[in-house]
């Protein structure tokens, strides 16, 4: 009984190891198989791609009169708003109210950006045209509105109008910064000069300061020094403007909660101004004295021989001027006026290009460079001449009035000590070119 038990049992044991190996057996063969038939998928897939792009080359070649164009990986959006809407029937009124600007001037800038913007064609695509790039990004620019918006409009993908957009701010910094925001000539800073003293009552002086903030979306880093004082986040910068509403130097890419004496007083426009550079080699006369042009500031910045402020109100008197003689009163009524021309030059920026005045939802590394370019643009424009209609402005205005105002900053620097002289001198002239006028 022993003997086949045991017999049996090794029979069990031979019979699962054939059935085992010829399992072992058919799962290699189907392996085997399986890889063959990934290999011969594999050869085919290869051998349909070369020959695919052995008939694009030949396609390429061929000397007809049309280009064979493949694109297999994608659908190419239509173009035909652009191609023939735009370049063939637009009017001027509606290349100044889509690009902010006249046709000229959009071909002018066209041939400028050219060298940074132009790109090759491809076997596989062509290249925007530089016109078409420019076009896209200063729809943006104008506009500010979504990126899927002008991709439908223009006939290009998402992607392509953001880099649009990154690519020609850059290009316009690099190419026409040297042209369009430079520091000043002589000449420049006497017919500046001149522009004040005639039409903002304000003489012997040549640039206002300014601060502008940009509205931006909650940065991912540090976010609360962004909070400007009036408590939406932003990004600040610092604008010089002269006697005819252009700028001659542009800070930007401070975070909103900086202080604007801060950012002055590091920035290069202070060194150059401090070490008389804004004044012609031969120095002006002013009421009998040798005295440089002047910048003019707001309450936040420090006062010095070349930077005048407005004497501090006593708000806290019922009768707001009390504490201030009536040639001080003057000197502030005649300060107040000739920074206007900073208040509307900064607003007339914000009209012409609204994605400084609208919540701009580009990334910090983008922003800065989009500021630049769009005061570059605003020089280019107003240099040219061209159009500017109150209908933008209104328009701003009216977006504006439902944020929260700037608060009024106190400078927390200490003023020169022989500022107060020079303010003095100014207050003396307005005093008799007051009484002037009453005779």
């Amino acid at each position: 009984m022993e003997d086949e038990a045991q017999l049996r049992s090794l029979l069990f044991l031979m019979i699962y190891v054939l059935l085992k190996r010829r399992r072992d057996v058919g799962d290699a063969g189907v392996q085997r198989r399986g890889e063959i038939h990934r290999r011969i998928r594999h050869r085919q897939y290869f051998l349909q791609r070369q020959r695919r792009m052995l008939m694009m080359m030949i396609a390429g070649g061929m000397q007809s009169s049309f280009h064979i164009r493949t694109r297999p990986w994608s659908t190419i959006p239509s173009t035909d708003w652009w191609e023939r809407v735009v370049m063939t029937e637009f009017q001027p009124s509606d290349w100044l109210n889509k690009f902010r600007m006249s046709r000229e001037t959009f071909f002018y800038l066209c041939d400028k950006l050219r060298p940074h913007l132009a790109r090759q064609d491809t076997r596989f695509r062509l290249a925007l045209p530089v016109e078409k790039r420019v076009a896209v990004a200063l729809w943006r620019l104008a506009s500010n509105i979504e990126y899927r918006t002008i991709s439908n409009l223009f006939g290009v993908g998402k992607s392509t109008v953001c880099r649009c957009v990154r690519d020609m701010c850059h290009a316009i910094v690099a190419l026409l910064g040297s042209s369009y925001l430079r520091s000043p000539t002589d000449q420049e800073l006497e017919d500046s000069a001149q522009l004040f003293s005639s039409q903002w009552g304000f003489p012997h002086c040549v640039a206002a300061i300014a601060t502008l903030h940009t509205d931006i979306i909650t940065p991912s880093n540090n976010a609360s020094s962004y909070i400007n004082p009036a408590g939406w986040l932003s990004v600040m910068s610092q604008v010089a403007v002269n006697g005819r509403g252009l700028f001659w130097d542009v800070c930007a890419s401070f975070p909103g909660g900086t202080d604007p004496a801060d950012i002055f007083q590091n920035s290069s426009l202070w060194a150059t101004a401090a070490e008389g550079g804004l004044s012609p080699a031969v120095k002006p006369h002013f009421m009998g004295k040798t005295l440089r042009y002047v910048l003019l500031g707001e309450a936040c910045y420090p006062l010095q021989s070349w930077l005048m402020k407005a004497y501090p109100e006593e708000k806290g008197r019922r009768v707001a001027q009390a504490a201030l003689t009536e040639p001080q009163q003057l000197f502030n009524r005649r300060l107040g006026r000739a920074l206007r021309v900073s208040e509307e030059a900064l607003l007339r920026l914000r009209a012409r290009w609204q994605c400084l005045s609208k919540r701009n939802d580009c990334g910090l590394d983008v922003v800065p460079t989009m500021i630049l370019a769009c005061c570059i643009l605003h020089n280019m424009c107003e240099s040219h001449g061209d159009d500017f209609k109150a209908e933008w402005q209104a328009e701003v205005a009216e977006a504006e009035n439902r944020r929260p105002r700037h608060k009024q900053l106190q400078s927390t620097s200490v003023d020169q000590y022989d500022a107060e002289e020079v303010r003095r001198l100014f207050c003396d002239f307005f005093q008799q070119q007051n009484t002037y006028s009453q005779q």
